[in-house]
C-alpha cells in the first residue's frame, strides 16, 4: 500500500510540530534584576549589573548598550522581574533592541518587554531616578560575569 506525497508531508509537518511544542513546554523561567546607569547627548551609553536567578542559582550579569536619538541627561534604573523561554542560565545573555521613548525628571517609573534571538523574554519593571528624556533606538547587550 502506497502512502500519498501529501500525506507523507502532513505526517512529517505533525511530528516537527509536536517536536517544536515539546521544546518550548520544556522552556523554563527565572527572576531577573537589572541596574543601568544610562546617559548621553544625541549619542548616549548605558552600562549596569544585574543577577538572574535560575532553578534555585544565581548568575551575576554585565549590561551595556548604546542609544541614539533624540537623548538628553542621565539617569538610573533599577528592574526587576521575569525571565521566560530559557533552557539553560546562558539563553538570557545577548543584544536586545528597543525603540523607546521617556522623560524622567526626579523619580519615575519603567516598565519594559525585550526579546533576544534566543527567544528569551524579559519582563521587567522598576524605578528610575535622575534627569533624562528620550525618543532614541537602543540595544542593550546583556553578558555572564
Amino acid at each position: 500500500m502506497r502512502i500519498p506525497t501529501m500525506l507523507k508531508a502532513a505526517f512529517i509537518a505533525l511530528i516537527v510540530l509536536a517536536g517544536a511544542g515539546l521544546q518550548e513546554a520544556r522552556a523554563d523561567s527565572g527572576s531577573i534584576t537589572l541596574t543601568i546607569f544610562k546617559g548621553g547627548w544625541i549619542i548616549g551609553g548605558s552600562a549596569g549589573h544585574g543577577t538572574l536567578t535560575y532553578r534555585g542559582k544565581s548568575y551575576p550579569l554585565s549590561v551595556g548598550g548604546l542609544d541614539y536619538g533624540l537623548l538628553f541627561g542621565g539617569s538610573k534604573t533599577v528592574l526587576s522581574g521575569r525571565v521566560s523561554n530559557i533552557n539553560k542560565a546562558s539563553d538570557v545573555t545577548g543584544v536586545y533592541a528597543a525603540a523607546g521613548a521617556g522623560l524622567a525628571v526626579g523619580k519615575g517609573v519603567r516598565a519594559i518587554v525585550l526579546t533576544n534571538p534566543k527567544g528569551a523574554v524579559l519582563e521587567l519593571s522598576g524605578k528610575q531616578v535622575g534627569l533624562m528624556a528620550n525618543v532614541d533606538l537602543s540595544g542593550l547587550a546583556i553578558t555572564m560575569k
